[in-house]
């Protein structure tokens, strides 16, 4: 059990700015930094911080998601990008991850934990950083699962998580789909009883603005659920995000999904800490209430927010939940320039492994 993330090291906005600069400052600290190389404007920021402090010390996995007919401005974005990240971290190699098989078979997350197995981390790395801002579920839950177990395993390797936010771009980033849902690569536990007991399944899934048509199909494969609690990012710094979210999934809600309205959870869009508590009581609770009468089951479903899809991750991983996921064909992004007063990006960062965690006990305390 991982009881120090309830109470993990988390930094946010201009304090990991401070954080960078003064815990990589030490000459004895190298860094793997894993992040993507798409069109994602984000997909620079974190890398840039860490060039600034770390220099030479800083080596880089850049990954590219590879979708059948991008678009050509999206992948000029891409290449502009990647042509960047070169440019901060010279000491780096881009990993290009096909997301769907020849039969179109979504198979990004077997793929990057083949790619990350192929290029180990190296001995002299002292802190691992998973840069997870424009990264995919598909991708960036395998990559966090393996990279995590990793560092565990290492005697003096910490391993971060680090994420640049921001729910307004989020909203301009749209997707085609793809025609199917599947469980995430490492998130797939039995979802069938496999005993004299009934299966009892609570569904999570996390509303996001224009995800409906791709949860409903989620919902569809998944089946009978016992429970479907959505998962609404609350507080946020829109007061009204929640509102417009439940008026957008309204029919879903009501004729779909048969949702109790007191069965709606909520979490705090700008610290993954706050899902990562609220599904883990929800997870003790149901298990406890199910224990010798069903066979309890919870599936995640992670959309928008990368914050809240961090803190379903590590819910998933402590608690061994499911996640299920519809795959992306192809995207599409809104790339007006931003207009003055608008919302800057948030940045948040985690350790959840690590050397500084060593003294603490059973209870999380130190």
């Amino acid at each position: 059990m991982r009881s120090h993330w309830a109470n993990c090291i988390t930094n946010f906005d201009a304090d990991v700015d401070d954080f960078v600069a003064e815990y990589f400052a030490d000459p004895s600290r190298r860094v793997l930094l894993v992040a993507a190389a798409g069109f994602d404007p984000r997909s620079r920021r974190i890398a840039q911080m860490l060039s600034t402090t770390l220099g030479d010390r800083l080596s880089a996995l850049f990954i590219r998601e590879e979708r059948p007919n991008p678009s050509a401005a999206l992948l000029a974005r891409a290449d502009e990008n990647e042509a960047a990240l070169k440019g901060i971290v010279p000491d780096c190699k881009i990993l290009q991850v096909e997301i769907f098989a020849d039969d179109s078979a979504p198979v990004g997350g077997a793929r990057i934990v083949k790619l990350l197995g192929e290029h180990p981390v190296g001995n002299d790395v002292t802190d691992v950083i998973l840069d997870l801002s424009a990264l995919s579920i598909g991708v960036g839950f395998p990559a966090a699962r393996m990279l995590l177990e990793d560092c565990e395993t290492a005697a003096n390797r910490a391993f971060h998580l680090m994420i640049v936010s921001n729910p307004e771009l989020d909203d301009r980033i749209s997707g085609v789909s793809w025609s199917r849902p599947s469980p995430v690569k490492g998130f797939s536990p039995p979802l069938e009883a496999d005993g004299e007991r009934e299966l009892a399944q609570i569904w999570i899934p996390q509303l996001a603005r224009g995800r409906m048509p791709a949860l409903t199909q989620i919902g569809v494969v998944i089946g009978r659920c016992y429970k479907i609690c959505p998962l609404l990012p609350f507080p946020s710094r829109n007061p009204r995000r929640a509102d417009d979210l439940l008026s957008e999934y309204q029919t879903a809600l009501v004729d779909e999904w048969a949702v109790d309205p007191r069965d709606v959870v909520y979490a705090s869009e700008t610290n993954p800490l706050d899902c990562y508590r609220t599904l883990s009581t929800l997870k003790i609770r149901f298990d406890r209430t199910m224990a010798g009468t069903y066979e309890p089951r919870m599936v995640l479903s992670p959309a928008g927010s990368k914050v809240l899809a961090a803190g379903a991750l590590m819910a998933a991983i402590e608690h061994g939940m499911a996640v299920q996921y519809l795959e992306t064909e192809s995207y599409s992004f809104d790339d007006r320039p931003t207009l003055p007063g608008a919302p800057s990006d948030m940045t948040v960062h985690l350790i959840l492994s690590g050397p500084i965690y060593s003294s603490y006990d059973e209870t999380g305390r130190t």
